[in-house]
């Protein structure tokens, strides 16, 4: 088994130390129904977590630790909501102390994410699913041409890109990305020596549309094609949850 470098130090728990147990029941899956969540075994972690090839959030536990019970559902449910993008995996410490040990878990439960065969993050303490999701969505695997919320705003303060609003013109008029030009998503294949011309030489257009989902799939549809053109990841509403700048 190969264990990755580094070691991740406790920053303060809300959880049980690594002492002993504390009264309580089970720390297994839960009965009645398969887990979506499964265990690593110091024999399958190589295998499982650094070969993987998406993402990889790990939850700590063990059986007598109460906090890792009350989460449960969380992780469980995120572990649904992320399949296909990541997986989810738990590590029993009592059970795989090597590991334990070798990361420096200091505390339970512990969240860890691995990508690429590396630690990328991680954190102490009983979060909730909404944070766990922050801690993994980062390292989701990235569809050809999308671009982040911030990464878009970079290229337009440098004048790299040009953004492109598929929307209707009624929403385009009430608010758009800065300095956008509209384009309804519609009349966009058989307008592409167009687009391309909005942009000039110098710059790229990007695609943006209200959710992202529209402009993602005719973006897979000209690269296709062999005319890959970038998208604005989460669209219109992922500009607006960063905080970013919109002109009306």
């Amino acid at each position: 088994m190969t264990i990755l470098g580094g070691g991740f130090g406790g920053r303060g728990s809300r959880g049980g130390g690594l002492g002993g147990p504390e009264a309580g029941g089970n720390g297994g899956p839960q009965a009645g129904g398969a887990s979506a969540v499964p265990y690593v075994t110091e024999r399958d972690f190589e295998a499982v977590v650094l070969r993987s090839e998406v993402p990889v959030l790990i939850e700590f536990s063990a059986e007598w630790c109460q906090p890792c019970k009350a989460i449960a559902p969380e992780v469980e449910a995120l572990a649904r909501e992320v399949a296909g993008k990541a997986k989810v995996v738990k590590i029993d410490i009592d059970k795989s102390p090597a590991i334990a040990q070798q990361l420096r878990i200091q505390s339970v439960p512990t969240f860890m994410v691995v990508a690429e065969g590396r630690i990328q993050d991680g954190v102490v303490g009983a979060i909730r699913k909404k944070k766990m999701l922050e801690l993994i969505e980062p390292f989701f695997p990235r569809a050809a041409g999308a671009l982040k919320p911030a990464e878009l705003a970079q290229l337009l303060a440098a004048g790299q890109v040009v953004a492109v609003d598929t929307r209707d013109e009624g929403a385009f008029g009430r608010a758009h990305l800065p300095g956008a030009v509209n384009m309804p998503i519609e009349t966009i294949e058989s307008r592409l020596a167009e687009l391309h011309m909005l942009a000039g030489e110098t710059s790229q257009p990007v695609l943006y549309c209200r959710g992202g989902d529209k402009t993602k799939e005719l973006s897979e549809r000209l690269a296709e094609q062999g005319l890959p053109v970038a998208f604005l990841e989460g669209g219109m509403l992922g500009w607006e949850a960063d905080g970013l700048p919109i002109e009306r």
